[in-house]
């Protein structure tokens, strides 16, 4: 596992290149556990030297010398290979230099040592001089510590899967990347149990490997027990020191300190690490010799490492605790605590504080004044960073504290219920414990209340109606400003922002102007941050998709630089949202699962690219993908989905539910999602989901609650500036005049329903929103269509539409204008081209089937027309993509306008023809 150094292959291999070239002595240089003895076993299978004689002298063994005299060793071309020169003695470091003294031509030698065990610094073989001969080159070669990308390479051969970066940069810091560390440390993980899982714990609690502690040990008792405190110094401190750090913390004093220093080096316990800079040349090598330090003596060196600690600058409070800690001194252990998790939140480092004062808090017996202290201060990094599950089991459990003073419990409820609405999705539980909040701080802290009734303000959340919301606003604005506290009136002004652009109150883009963007302080920018996000969130369901960039840009930029990572994140779900309307589908489906990926643990905050997954699934024809990813993949309720939300993966069901021709189901389905709607009054976001209800409910003969959909779609939007539902209204009306049209056999009905359509059509080109452009332009081609066939049996919009007698149109004079079927046809041909493009593969499929309704195949074959004999014929293609998207035979039927009975045959004409067993196979093999 060890690499042969390139430039020492080179320098042996010169000496046998020619037959007159001249001998060369290679000495390689290297620390213990670099590889040296390997790099000679690697040279002595040089393939440059097949008829050379290999000769191997491991010093300081009598067995590992040549058994030729000094004189007979070159009697012909010889690679001598010498092993640990710094073990030889001085009688076998005479014997040596004799026998590189007598080098001939076509001869070679390589002689490794550890530099730090040699007895002249520098000298490999030893005090004398050596005499070289005339000819002979010396070279000298060091080797050095893997780098990470080598760690990682021989990390991934012994682990596999659980081969992560995290357990890569782990492996990388505690073995210094010397090759011998990496190689043990990788075997104790493998034969770990449970087994390893990748993590950097499971790393740090592996150990130290039995030979490096062995080495360690060894050189440091060979110090004398005057002079070991410094070594045990440099244990504790555990990483690279300064000189006066280490002698401060063994307590020797300086000239004895000094003293002990230099012996501490001579003898390889200890290994200068940078200029100034002392400590152990493998980092893992502290924790064997930490533990070999009586307890007492430990507590002291722990005691005096905090106070070094404390006085460096930047201070490592982290560090500076756990000494305390180590030492028993508990108080001093929770101060340094508090002022390590301050100072990683202050540069945004929220996960990091947030570990340490959840592994704090959870330690048994901390006094109520800490807990008060550090609660609060876990809260707001857990809020303003990402979730952890533990910590809202710690704040649970600290809330029922009765020894909190109430300000103190009603912070920390505050927090607790913003982490359970905004972090965790449960929004019932999240609005029942901010109520409660709001009440008890109400009295005893305003900017507190302020921040609990601004949470209040925030409208996704279902349940409470808009009017609701606007009450908690206007007394939340009051609080702010009687606070005094301009974070606190931004943080109102951010939830109103999102309140006020949610329902496209006119004065909304005015409030997002009053943002204050620029403002130098951190919490302040937070505010804005989240704010310039609401908007562009809200701007994308109101359809101002050509605002959202600029507010995105702004808003990501001004969270990353005041420290805010959950409006980062929140950022990248409504940019998914946009790319899915706007059409810019190529690569979404991925960035979707790597969002999710990428929020694992935070499973509410990655459901806008849940349900974009979905979306794409549906109009891709994967129908068991789409309703998996549409209900979060069980990662929560989709009850607790956000409302706008929510109204969009109910929609994408219920068009489902309706393709596999399950009507009373979807109906149930649309009367349900509209409750949720209406009961919050929010009207712009019923966009999504208004078509699709609509529908339902007309083909299920609920034609009174579809007009009731429809009348109170248009009254809650008003005068509202909100192009999405705009658009949508119009598709809504559309739906509802062809299934009325259809269902009272009034084909003369559908071209005012065609032309409702194309008015729904032409707003979403104005968005620009092309899928639900096509969608639209379909329909209305769709109801020309059936206007146009005879017979037409009415039994709903897509049946109607297809199962009419159709005729051949009659052709148009040159300056005749087309007729309304030529018009439809072209606007289908149109549709499927464009649904292609997008790669909504269902959706081209159903509107190439219904082309074939009115341009029907000749019957025979034309000359030169190929049999497809051996190969899917275009229409055994369709169906066979279907089937392996998981449709079933009923559903591929309903889309293409087939029966069931053709489908089996074209499933088993595919089958035959390519050769699959199964559906499954069938979808492997195309």
């Amino acid at each position: 596992m060890i690499a042969t150094c390139g430039s020492a292959r080179r320098s042996l291999a010169r000496a046998f290149a020619a037959p007159d070239a001249g001998p060369v002595l290679l000495f390689v240089e290297g620390a213990a556990g670099l590889g040296k003895t390997h790099l000679l076993r690697e040279l002595a299978d040089l393939p440059e030297t097949p008829d050379v004689a290999r000769l191997w002298w491991r010093c300081g063994t009598d067995g590992g010398r040549p058994e030729q005299d000094e004189g007979e060793v070159w009697r012909e071309p010889t690679l001598l290979l010498v092993d640990d020169v710094h073990r030889a003695d001085e009688d076998e470091l005479r014997r040596l230099r004799r026998v590189l003294a007598g080098m001939e031509p076509g001869s070679a030698a390589a002689v490794t040592y550890r530099p730090e065990e040699l007895p002249v610094p520098g000298m490999p073989l030893g005090g004398s001089a050596m005499t070289y001969p005339f000819r002979l080159t010396v070279l000298g070669d060091r080797l050095a510590p893997w780098d990470e990308e080598r760690v990682r390479r021989a990390a991934a051969e012994v682990l596999g899967e659980s081969c992560t970066a995290e357990a890569v940069s782990a492996l990388c810091e505690r073995t210094g990347g010397v090759p011998r560390a990496v190689v043990d440390l990788l075997a104790m993980l493998r034969e770990q149990r449970p087994a390893f899982t990748g993590t950097a714990a499971e790393v740090a609690a592996a150990g130290v490997p039995a030979r490096l502690a062995e080495l360690v040990l060894s050189r440091t008792y060979a110090v004398s027990p005057a002079h070991r405190p410094l070594v045990w110094a440099a244990a504790v401190l555990d990483g690279p020191a300064a000189r006066d750090e280490l002698i401060a913390v063994s307590g020797l004093g300086a000239v004895p300190g000094g003293d002990a220093l230099l012996r501490a080096l001579e003898s390889a316990a200890l290994a200068e690490l940078g200029e100034g800079r002392y400590g152990f040349a493998v980092p893992l090598a502290a924790a064997a010799v930490r533990d070999t330090v009586p307890g007492p003596v430990r507590q002291d060196l722990h005691r005096r490492a905090a106070g070094v600690l404390s006085r460096r600058q930047p201070v490592p409070w982290a560090a500076v605790g756990a000494h305390h800690r180590a030492a028993g001194e508990y108080r001093g252990w929770l101060r340094a605590v508090e002022k390590a998790a301050e100072s990683a939140a202050a540069s945004g480092r929220h996960q990091e504080a947030i570990t340490l004062l959840e592994r704090t808090l959870a330690t048994p017996g901390i006094p109520p004044q800490a807990r008060a202290r550090l609660a609060p201060l876990l809260a707001r990094n857990a809020v303003t960073g990402l979730r952890s599950d533990q910590t809202v089991e710690v704040l649970e459990q600290i809330v029922r504290d009765a020894d909190l003073p109430p300000a103190v419990r009603g912070e920390l409820r505050l927090d607790l219920g913003l982490m359970l609405s905004n972090q965790m999705g449960r929004f019932a539980e999240g609005w029942r414990v901010l109520e409660v909040a709001a009440a008890e701080l109400r009295e005893v802290r305003s900017v507190l209340a302020a921040r609990a009734m601004a949470a209040l303000v925030t409208p996704y959340w279902p349940g409470a109606s808009l009017d609701v919301h606007r009450g908690w606003l206007i007394k939340a604005a009051a609080a702010a400003d009687d606070s005094g506290d301009d974070a606190m009136r931004t943080a109102v002004l951010a939830n109103h922002v999102g309140l006020a652009m949610s329902w496209a109150d006119p004065e909304a883009w005015d409030l997002v102007e009053r943002l204050p963007v620029q403002s130098t302080d951190p919490a302040c920018a937070r505010q804005a941050a989240r704010g310039l996000c609401n908007a562009a969130d809200s701007a994308v369901w109101l359809g101002f998709y050509r605002r959202v960039d600029g507010l995105l840009a702004e808003g990501r930029e001004l969270a990353t630089r005041s420290g805010a990572p959950y409006t980062e994140h929140s950022a990248s779900g409504t940019r998914l949202l946009q790319e899915w309307w706007t059409g810019q589908w190529l690569g979404l489906a991925k960035r979707c699962e790597d969002f999710v990926a990428d929020t694992a643990d935070m499973p509410f905050l990655s459901s806008d690219a849940y349900v974009v997954r979905g979306l794409l699934a549906v109009a891709q024809g994967d129908w068991g993908e789409a309703r998996a990813w549409l209900s979060q993949r069980g990662t929560f309720g989709t009850e607790n989905l956000p409302v706008p939300l929510g109204a969009t993966a109910a929609g994408a069901v219920i068009r489902l539910t309706l393709a596999r021709q399950e009507v009373a189901d979807a109906a149930e389905q649309a009367r349900a999602a509209w409750t949720v709607v209406a009961e919050k009054g929010v009207w712009p976001w019923a966009a999504e989901l208004a078509p699709w209800a609509v529908e339902a409910l007309a083909r299920a003969g609920d034609t009174a609650t579809a007009h009731a959909m429809v009348r109170d779609f248009a009254q809650g939007l008003g005068d509202a500036d909100a192009p999405a539902a705009r658009a949508a209204l119009s598709w809504s009306r559309a739906v509802l005049a062809e299934n009325e049209a259809l269902a009272e056999g009034r084909s003369d009905r559908l071209p005012a329903a065609a032309e409702t359509y194309r008015k729904a059509a032409a707003a979403y080109a104005e968005l620009p929103r092309p899928y639900s452009q096509a969608l639209t332009t379909e329909c209305a081609a769709r109801c020309e269509l059936a206007a146009d066939a005879e017979g037409g049996t009415g039994e709903s919009a897509a049946a109607g539409a297809s199962e009419g007698r159709t005729g051949p149109a009659a052709p148009a004079g040159p300056e005749s204008p087309p007729s309304p079927t030529a018009s439809a046809i072209a606007e289908l041909e149109s549709c499927a081209q464009h649904f292609t493009d997008l790669g909504a593969v269902w959706d081209a499929t159903r509107a190439r089937a219904l082309l074939r309704t009115r341009q029907p195949a000749k019957k025979g074959r034309p000359p030169g027309r190929p049999s497809h004999s051996d190969q899917l014929s275009p229409r055994e293609a369709e169906v066979a993509q279907l089937a392996s998207s998981g449709l079933t035979n009923r559903e591929i039927a309903a889309t293409l306008h087939l029966s069931p009975r053709t489908v089996e045959q074209h499933i088993a004409g595919a089958m035959r023809k390519t050769g699959a067993l199964s559906r499954r196979d069938l979808a492997h093999r195309l």
